[in-house]
C-alpha cells in the first residue's frame, strides 16, 4: 500500500521544496452500477418500490426491498448473503446532502472523510486515502473507476440528487461478479426510471459554504416510452485551516443529462447520458479544469421460464487539466452481456462477459510523468455463478471470474457463499472469496520528477496484482416488526500490497507489504412508534501488516494507519405534525494516527417542512458541535471542515 505520507517521507532529491505537492498533484487531487445488471426483473423491482413513500414503510417492508448488487439479479434485501446496506431515496431526501460523497456518510459500512472543498477519501474495510483503490463504484451500470490509479475521482461523480432511487453499499469482496478492484466493497448508485420522474421539478439552495440549483422535466414519448432531462449547477466555497486562513480550493461545476426508457412485450431499453464542466481553484497556478461526458445504452429481454438477457454498452470521456502538474484525457468504451436462467432443479445461474477498451493520454510536467504518456488499455472478462438450493432454507453459491488485463494477464477471482434462512426473519451466511487489485498506471508507469533522472520515485515495471482472500460470517435478524439488526464479521488476508523499495538511488514501487485485517460491522433500526425511528451503526477495524523478507521499505507500515479503529453513528428520524420532519445524526470517528488527525464527534440535522403538496423546504446544519475539524490529510496546516448551513426549497411542477 502506498499513500501520500509514505511517499513524502522518503529521501527527497536536492532542491525538492514541496514534496507533498509532488504526489498531491496526482495522489491527493487524484489528488488527481456494477454492470448494474438491471435485468428486467430488477427493473420490475425498482418499479415496485418507487411509487411508495418509504418513510411510511415498516422495518419488515424495508427488508423486502429488492436489491440487485449482491448476485446480479433481483432478490429481497433480507435474503441477500452479504454485508449490504441500502440508502433509500427517503434517506437521501431527509439527509439534506447535496453531493454523492456526503450521502455515502449514511452507510455505516463505509469510511467517508472529506479532505477539502472537492476531495474525499472513501473506502470500506480499510486502506483509505484520496486514491483509495479497493472499492468499485458504479452509476447506473457505468463503472467510474479510473485506470490511472485504480480508484475514483469523486469531484466529477454526480447526478441530480432527487433522481436517485437507492444506493446499494456492499462491504466485502465482490470480484467474482464485478471484477478487479471490487476488493473491499462495491457501491452501486441506481437512478429512478424516467417513468417515475414525470412532470417538472426545480430546486434552489444556498448556505454559508455552498449554493446550487437544479431542474428536471419528464414526459412521455408515446404509449411505451418516457424521458427526462435535467440540469444542475453548484458552487462550493474555499475551505479554511485551523487558524481560519482560507485555502484556495473552491469548487464550481455544472452538469446536464437525460434518460429515456422504453418497455413493451418483454423488452426494455434504456438510453441515458450526462455532460459536465467545472473548475477547482489553486493557490499558485491557474484553476484546475474538469469536464467530460458519458452515454449508456442497456437492453433487457425477458425470456421463457424466468430467464433474462441483458446487453449494455457505454462510452465515457473524462478530461482533467491541472496546470503546473499534469493533464489527462481518458476515453473508455465498454460492452457487457449477461444471461440469467434456471437449470434443472435448484440451480439459478447467471453468467456473462465483457470487454473494455480505454485510451489514456497524459500531459506530463516537470513535477511528475507517466511514461509512456499515451497508453491503450484493454480488460476482458467472463464470469459464471450458480445459486444452488441444497434444502428449503439452505443455499450454496459458487462462482468465478476470469479477467485478462494488460499488466498481469489472466486473473481468477472465485467465490463460495453459504446461506441458511433459519426462519422468515433470520438469515445466517458465510463466504470465502478471492479478489485482486490489478496494477494501474501509477503502479507501473509513474515517475517523479517528470524528467530523467527520476531520482525520487519510479513505477515498478514488474508490479503484480494485490491479492485478497476474504473470510466472512454474517447474521441478519428481525426480532420484531419494530426492530432489525445486521452483524457481519470479516478476516481479510492481503498479499503483494504496494510498498516503496529503495533501488539504485531511487524508490521503486513493489509488492512486499502483506498482512491481515479483521473487524465487525453492525447496524440496526428500531421504531419507537409510528412517527419516530432510530438507526444506529458501529464498525471496528484492526490491521496487522508486515513487510516481507527482502523489503527495504521504511515508511509504508507506519503510513498505512489511515483508517479509524472504530466508527459509531446514531440517527433519529421523526415525522412530526403538519408535514414537518426532523432528522438528527450523531457521528463519532476515531483518530488517524499516521496523519495526526484527532478523533472527532459531529452532529448533523435536517428540518424538512412540506409547505404544500408540491413545495418542500429544508434547513440543514452539519458539524454543529465544533467550529471546524480535520477529517483526513497528512498536514496540520491543511483544510478543516467547519460548520455548514444550507437552506433548500423544492418545487414539483
Amino acid at each position: 500500500m502506498m499513500n501520500e505520507a509514505a511517499l513524502t517521507s522518503h529521501r527527497r532529491p536536492a532542491g525538492w521544496h514541496r514534496p507533498v505537492i509532488i504526489l498531491g498533484s496526482i495522489l491527493v487531487p487524484a489528488c488527481l452500477a456494477l454492470n448494474v445488471a438491471e435485468a428486467a426483473a430488477a427493473d420490475t423491482a425498482t418499479e415496485s418500490t418507487s411509487a411508495v413513500d418509504l418513510s411510511h414503510l415498516s422495518l419488515e417492508d424495508l427488508a423486502n426491498i429488492e436489491v440487485s448488487t449482491v448476485s446480479k439479479k433481483s432478490e429481497l434485501l433480507s435474503d441477500a448473503p452479504a454485508a449490504i446496506y441500502v440508502i433509500t431515496r427517503e434517506d437521501i431526501r431527509r439527509s439534506g446532502a447535496t453531493s454523492i460523497p456526503e450521502i455515502l456518510r449514511l452507510a455505516p459500512n463505509l469510511q467517508v472523510a472529506r479532505v477539502d472543498s472537492s476531495q474525499y477519501a472513501i473506502t470500506a474495510r480499510g486502506f483509505n486515502s484520496t486514491t483509495a483503490n479497493k472499492l468499485l463504484v458504479l452509476i447506473d451500470g457505468r463503472s467510474v473507476y479510473t485506470p490511472l490509479f485504480s480508484g475514483v475521482f469523486w469531484d466529477v461523480q454526480d447526478v441530480l440528487i432527487e433522481d436517485i432511487e437507492r444506493i446499494e453499499v456492499i462491504s466485502g469482496a465482490g470480484g467474482t461478479l464485478w471484477g478487479a478492484n471490487a476488493v473491499n466493497g462495491v457501491i452501486n448508485i441506481i437512478s429512478k426510471k424516467s417513468s417515475d420522474t414525470q412532470g417538472g421539478l426545480v430546486s434552489l439552495g444556498t448556505g454559508n459554504a455552498e449554493n446550487g440549483a437544479g431542474a428536471r422535466y419528464g414526459g412521455k414519448l408515446g404509449e411505451d416510452a418516457t424521458y427526462r432531462v435535467y440540469g444542475k449547477k453548484f458552487n462550493r466555497d474555499n475551505t479554511t485551516t485551523a487558524n481560519g486562513t482560507e485555502v484556495a480550493d473552491a469548487w464550481h461545476k455544472g452538469q446536464l443529462g437525460f434518460r429515456t426508457d422504453w418497455a413493451a412485450s418483454g423488452d426494455a431499453l434504456t438510453l441515458q447520458g450526462d455532460a459536465y464542466n467545472g473548475s477547482i481553484d489553486q493557490a499558485v497556478f491557474d484553476d484546475k479544469e474538469i469536464s467530460g461526458g458519458n452515454l449508456l445504452a442497456r437492453w433487457n429481454r425477458t425470456l421463457q421460464d424466468g430467464a433474462s438477457l441483458q446487453v449494455q454498452t457505454y462510452y465515457d470521456r473524462t478530461r482533467r487539466i491541472f496546470p503546473g502538474t499534469f493533464g489527462e484525457v481518458l476515453d473508455t468504451y465498454d460492452i457487457d452481456v449477461q444471461h440469467s436462467f434456471h437449470w434443472k432443479t435448484g440451480h439459478d445461474i447467471v453468467w456473462g462477459g465483457g470487454y473494455r477498451y480505454s485510451q489514456d493520454a497524459v500531459t506530463n510536467s516537470a513535477l511528475l510523468a507517466f511514461l509512456p504518456a499515451d497508453k491503450n488499455l484493454t480488460l476482458a472478462n467472463i464470469f459464471a455463478q450458480d445459486d444452488i438450493t441444497l434444502a428449503e432454507r439452505l443455499k450454496l453459491t459458487v462462482g468465478t471470474r476470469l479477467e485478462q488485463n494488460n499488466y498481469t494477464g489472466l486473473e481468477a477471482q472465485p467465490n463460495v457463499r453459504l446461506s441458511w434462512k433459519e426462519s422468515d426473519r433470520v438469515l445466517l451466511w458465510s463466504a470465502i472469496s478471492r479478489a485482486v487489485r490489478t496494477p494501474s498506471r501509477i503502479d507501473t508507469e509513474f515517475f517523479v520528477p517528470g524528467s530523467a533522472p527520476h531520482t525520487f520515485l519510479n513505477g515498478g515495471p514488474d508490479f503484480q496484482s494485490e491479492k485478497l482472500t476474504a473470510y466472512e460470517i454474517g447474521y441478519r435478524v428481525e426480532p420484531s416488526a419494530q426492530t432489525s439488526l445486521s452483524v457481519s464479521t470479516f478476516y481479510n488476508v492481503y498479499d503483494r500490497l504496494r510498498s516503496i523499495e529503495p533501488v539504485g538511488g531511487t524508490n521503486v514501487l513493489g509488492n512486499l507489504l502483506a498482512g491481515n485485517t479483521y473487524g465487525v460491522e453492525t447496524w440496526g433500526n428500531y421504531s419507537m412508534n409510528e412517527w419516530w425511528q432510530l438507526k444506529a451503526g458501529y464498525t471496528y477495524l484492526r490491521k496487522d501488516l508486515h513487510l516481507k523478507p527482502g523489503s527495504g521499505d521504511t515508511t509504508s507500515l507506519a503510513a498505512a494507519d489511515t483508517d479509524p479503529s472504530y466508527q459509531f453513528s446514531l440517527r433519529s428520524i421523526m415525522n412530526l405534525a403538519h408535514g414537518v420532519d426532523l432528522d438528527v445524526a450523531l457521528r463519532s470517528v476515531a483518530s488517524l494516527p499516521s496523519q495526526n488527525v484527532p478523533g472527532y464527534v459531529a452532529l448533523d440535522e435536517n428540518l424538512g417542512w412540506k409547505l404544500s403538496k408540491d413545495v418542500e423546504l429544508s434547513i440543514s446544519g452539519y458539524n454543529l458541535l465544533d467550529k471546524r475539524h480535520r477529517e483526513f490529510g497528512t498536514t496540520a496546516t491543511g483544510s478543516e471542515i467547519g460548520r455548514i448551513f444550507y437552506v433548500k426549497i423544492l418545487w414539483k411542477l
